[in-house]
């Protein structure tokens, strides 16, 4: 059962981070839901209040699939400005984990230095206008550049979670959980 970490800042975007978290547990996923410090209770960018698991500090021994970011603002600054997330996110790819963002939250990838030289995409404005070095800006739903896996916002957060799925638990997976959710 692949092991996911989804890191939850004061002001992120509530339909993101809701999304990913509902359709990894529904693909059957281990997610861990954690804030950066002690206070468990988020208040999300709209006022919704959502609770963390733990806190990061409680999970920086334990090892991850993968890191998934949700986006909004302040919440992405918030997590662009935490070195041990930032570390951790480095040390997920470095061992063959996947880093993935949406949002605002692509710019926490681009201060680990894990954007340098990939194809990555955003919330306009936040990367197009200040991409990393040699970074290729992508007007896409979803970029999956390997152990990097970027999208745009919340009317992309369902692709991009389908996405993860695939990748962490094949096609089969993504379909099951996609027909139940009766998109089409």
């Amino acid at each position: 059962m692949p092991k996911v970490l989804v890191p939850l800042a004061q002001g992120c975007e509530e339909l993101e981070a809701v999304t990913i978290i509902d359709l990894l547990v529904r693909a059957d996923m281990e997610v861990v839901t954690a804030s950066l410090d002690d206070q468990h209770l988020i208040q999300c960018s709209r006022g919704v209040v959502l609770q963390a698991q733990t806190s990061l500090a409680d999970v920086l021994d334990q090892t991850f699939d993968m890191v998934v970011l949700p986006g909004g603002l302040p919440g992405a600054d918030y997590l662009a400005a935490d070195e041990r997330l930032l570390s951790l996110l480095r040390q997920t790819v470095q061992s063959g984990g996947i880093s993935a963002a949406i949002c605002a939250a692509p710019k926490v990838l681009k201060a680990a230095g894990l954007l340098d030289g990939v194809n990555a995409t955003s919330f306009p404005g936040v990367l197009d206008k200040s991409p990393a070095e040699g970074m290729v800006y992508l007007n896409q739903p979803v970029v999956d550049a390997g152990s990097i896996v970027t999208s745009r916002g919340p009317g992309t957060a369902m692709d991009f979670t389908l996405h993860l799925i695939e990748r962490l638990n094949g096609v089969e997976s993504r379909a099951k959980v996609e027909a139940s959710l009766v998109r089409a």
